[in-house]
């Protein structure tokens, strides 16, 4: 359902896990949104009682997701911290949606303390909402510490790849399967350098015994197995999709990637690993021999959690290489999370085209936000003046907005960038008008199309110590007919887009997803057809 208990994107607005609709059972839910009635019970035996604040004091939000909103929850006798994720009744729309909360509690309360496991700490139910108390995980995301830290090792990446690996067996054990790893359900427990990485969203998770069979296409695209989308599949998905994590921990990029969900369906069955680009020459041979043996597509040849942990390479983890994999890798893990060079300066040409009347409200809105009156706007500034204007972003759409628009990495926004990021909030450059301008400012030949020197020579402000990379990714994620230029329509599509992969929303995803069938042809390969 979304472990909410720390602070990321709302997932509504991007594509991602994805349910198939076979679900027999996948039928409205009649009590809720615009059945008329709240009042249904979810949940047989909620640990706490109906009233939540008797006990707890609901404060900040941390979070919000699709189906609700997660809340710094303190307790009243002892004080300490937890995290309440408030699941609204009138989100859960089918019974799907319904099972899915009561087995994502069972399965917590089933699972077995681990170091490395969000605990459960209470369950209540209400008239209008499920709450769910829990450890508080405010360390962040995993690649937002990687990112943040400067440098990356391999050998780091074998730390944190045992510790996965540690958290699919223990499941494993308990006839738990995840079906939902990636790195944004790993958080650090707290903001130390040496804090643990907590598993978080049993959302998608199932009960299993061996030898079952599951049919559901469900999880997150860029990590689902290709048995997966075979509809055939039992628990080793999850050594599957725990070899994307240290794939891209090592490289920085999915394996499997492509622009359309029908093109990652089709490099997922392909299955194939590119060993040769950047870092991969300098990663030791020890490391690749595990991604190959996670990745097998072969569910009955790849490794089990144990096989992994039996691997050289984790067992030796502390030796493992401690030289950073280089800076590209960084420059790749934070693309993920910050939009691509091409699209910042479009905002930023968009925002210097506002109106007077339009800008005038913007200025007055950044002097009021700015209490210390000194023309710098920090992050804790931009997110009180957010809030106080009625907008409720987490903090972690505001790091990226300020990670967007403060090129030189200040830590401060003037007023210049803080136009940017409004005209990103508000979505003010969707309209034809400021998409023809945006793309005319590129377009300086008038061709009708962005070329690559026209990008060299706007953006050589930005593009760092190795243009040429910046430049190669940016028409390698926006050229789409791959031509080796950026059409309007290309241009409109980054600009209306999402800004990374990490993708969640169910309902998105079902859509996508619902007719998605892999055919086995007669010379043997598979297509994959939507």
């Amino acid at each position: 359902m979304g472990n909410c208990c720390v602070i990321r994107k709302d997932p509504t607005s991007e594509a991602a896990q994805v349910v198939s609709p076979k679900r027999k059972n996948n039928k409205p839910n009649p009590f809720a949104e615009g059945g008329g009635r709240t009042n249904f019970l979810v949940l047989k035996d909620p640990t706490g009682k109906t009233n939540i604040h008797a006990q707890y004091e609901l404060g900040r939000e941390l979070g919000r997701g699709e189906f609700g909103i997660t809340h710094l929850c303190t307790d009243r006798d002892s004080s300490e911290e937890f995290a309440c994720k408030s699941i609204s009744k009138k989100k859960l729309r089918t019974s799907v949606d319904i099972d899915d909360v009561k087995r994502e509690v069972e399965i917590m309360k089933h699972l077995p303390t681990h170091p490395n496991v969000v605990n459960l700490k209470d369950v209540y139910e209400d008239d209008k909402d499920v709450h769910i108390v829990m450890e508080l995980c405010g360390g962040g995301e995993l690649f937002d510490r990687i990112v943040a830290r400067g440098h990356y090792t391999e050998r780091a990446a074998a730390s944190i790849t045992k510790t996965i690996v540690e958290v699919v067996q223990m499941c494993h054990n308990e006839g738990v399967m995840h079906r939902d790893l990636k790195p944004e359900n790993f958080l650090f427990a707290n903001k130390k350098e040496n804090s643990p990485i907590k598993a978080i969203d049993f959302g998608l998770s199932v009960f299993f015994k061996p030898g079952e069979i599951f049919n559901e296409i469900v999880g997150s695209p860029f990590y689902m197995a290709p048995e997966v989308l075979k509809r055939n599949y039992g628990p080793e998905v999850d050594v599957w999709s725990a070899g994307v994590i240290v794939y891209i921990l090592l490289c920085g990029v999915p394996p499997f990637w492509a622009d359309t969900e029908k093109g990652v369906a089709q490099a997922i069955i392909r299955s194939h690993l590119d060993f040769k680009r950047d870092p991969w020459p300098i990663v030791s041979d020890s490391a690749k021999d595990l991604v190959k043996r996670m990745l097998d597509p072969d569910r009955n040849r790849r490794l089990t959690a144990q096989q992994v942990l039996d691997h050289p390479w984790l067992q030796n983890a502390k030796k493992a290489p401690n030289i950073s994999l280089g800076e590209n890798v960084r420059t790749r893990l934070k693309q993920f999370s910050v939009m691509n060079k091409l699209k910042k300066r479009a905002l930023r040409v968009v925002a210097e085209q506002l109106s007077a009347e339009e800008e005038a409200d913007f200025k007055e809105m950044f002097e009021s936000m700015n209490t210390s009156k000194n023309g710098k706007l920090t992050a804790e500034e931009l997110k009180v003046g957010l809030h106080q204007n009625g907008h409720k972003f987490t903090e972690s759409d505001i790091q990226i907005s300020m990670e967007a628009a403060d090129r030189p990495g200040k830590g401060y926004l003037e007023y210049r960038e803080f136009l940017a990021i409004s005209v990103h909030l508000r979505k003010m450059y969707s309209d034809d008008e400021h998409l023809h301008k945006a793309f005319s400012y590129f377009d300086k030949n008038k061709s009708g199309f962005i070329e690559v020197e026209e990008l060299r020579d706007s953006l050589s402000d930005d593009l760092g110590s190795d243009p040429e990379v910046v430049i190669a990714s940016i028409i390698s994620d926006v050229d789409t007919d791959k031509d080796g230029r950026i059409s309007y329509e290309e241009f409109v599509t980054m600009m209306k887009a999402g800004t990374d992969w990490r993708m969640s929303s169910r309902q998105y995803s079902r859509e996508k997803f619902s007719n998605l069938s892999v055919k086995l042809m007669k010379d043997g390969s598979l297509k994959v057809e939507m």
